[in-house]
């Protein structure tokens, strides 16, 4: 009996011990099946943080591009409305009070001030109406850099694809919600030359607008004129040197206008004073952000790239710095001709396309690039021939 106990306990450990293991193998099994299943989906040679951060901020990627698609053309109602509102003042307020002081400055004024409008309804209109450029679709592209795994087609250099237009846009920089459009190739220079404007128009308003603006808001009165002995304040004073006499002339006059009078006006501000004080706060804050980005942007210009091609330059000069190599941005040839090919002053054009509103198109047609090393020096050379013909031609005119 006990030998038969015994084989019968050693059964059921054995057992007990069995299921235990089949258990653990199953758990080990399914923890296996679940990282497989995983790695499928997420896995790619480039799997890191990052792109695990960008997979799960996915929804709300999704939500501030659709939110922002949606506003935009709410965004360009408001910018259209402020910029109508504050020329209205200045023409209201502005224009009859430097016509009182002098008629040839206001004239002057007056063409500077027309010649800024212009251009920012002009470069604002075109920025927002342009399109940025976009890789043909069914045509071949001469040089692919890779493929867009959202369109899933070739992108040729200094392309990009934008989540909020869903399309793929030829030198990319940003999209901009106030001009409801993205900023690419054919639309860059409208932008930033749109901006230069604004900064250059709010800058021309503070300055001519400063002494209104203190003395109608600060001072309180339109104009002062310091030859007036009626405006003097303070009360009546009797001397007696025997008796002192209380003083009841509380409501002394001041010329024409009576202390509570005078206390009334400064209690609120009129109509003129808060569109002053209106005027002061849009275009100080238009100044300063809009200013900082438009200084932001002429440096990357000056280096030859855009938004996002800063971030990517970035990243590559570190990377290639722990090597101990140094990276060169392709698209930069030197802060002068950046400007010149950004700006379009090429093949004739001057200064007078950038001073006055022009529509002239960028160089080339946004697909192929030439870079500091496919440059060649038939392009300078062809360049140069072209300056040194209006030289000629020029010096010809001058001729007798």
């Amino acid at each position: 009996m006990c030998v038969v106990e015994k084989h019968f306990q050693i059964t059921i450990c054995t057992q007990k011990s069995d299921v235990l293991k089949y258990f653990r193998d199953s758990v080990r099994w399914q923890w296996r099946k679940i990282n497989l299943s995983i790695y499928s989906l997420f896995y790619n040679h480039f799997m890191d943080q990052g792109y695990i951060a960008d997979v799960c901020m996915e929804p709300m990627f999704w939500f501030v591009d659709n939110f922002t698609k949606f506003l935009g053309p709410f965004f360009v109602a408001s910018v259209c409305g402020l910029t109508a509102s504050v020329v209205a003042i200045a023409y209201w307020i502005g224009l009859p009070y430097w016509w009182n002081k002098s008629p040839w400055v206001t004239v002057l004024l007056i063409i500077v001030g027309h010649w800024l409008l212009v251009n920012i309804c002009f470069h604002y209109y075109m920025a927002a109406n342009t399109l940025p450029g976009y890789p043909p679709e069914g045509a071949l592209i001469p040089e692919a850099a890779s493929i867009c795994k959202k369109c899933i087609a070739p992108k040729p250099p200094r392309t990009h694809h934008c989540s909020v237009c869903n399309k793929c846009v030829l030198k990319m920089d940003h999209h901009c919600p106030w001009l409801n459009n993205c900023i690419g190739h054919y639309n860059h220079r409208y932008f930033f030359l749109y901006m230069a404007y604004m900064c250059l128009g709010v800058l021309f308003l503070i300055i001519f607008g400063f002494q209104l603006a203190y003395n109608e808001v600060w001072v309180g009165v339109d104009e002062i004129d310091e030859d007036d002995e009626s405006l003097i304040e303070g009360h009546p004073v009797r001397i007696n040197n025997s008796v002192l006499i209380p003083m009841t002339e509380l409501m002394a006059s001041i010329g024409n206008v009576s202390i509570l009078e005078t206390t009334q006006l400064y209690e609120g501000r009129s109509l003129r004073q808060n569109c002053l004080l209106y005027m002061a706060f849009i275009n100080t804050g238009v100044l300063i952000a809009l200013g900082a980005l438009t200084l932001w942007h002429a440096r990357l210009i000056s280096r030859g790239e855009t938004s996002i091609e800063a971030n990517i330059n970035k990243a590559e000069t570190k990377r290639l710095a722990e090597r101990n190599k140094v990276y060169i941005n392709p698209y930069n040839f030197g802060r002068r001709k950046n400007w010149r090919l950004f700006l379009g002053i090429v093949r004739g054009r001057t200064w007078r396309h950038v001073l006055l509103p022009s529509p002239h198109k960028p160089i080339g047609e946004g697909l192929t690039w030439h870079t500091v090393h496919s440059d060649t020096e038939d392009d300078l050379e062809e360049e140069e021939e072209e300056e040194g013909g209006d030289r000629n031609r020029r010096g010809y005119m001058k001729d007798p």
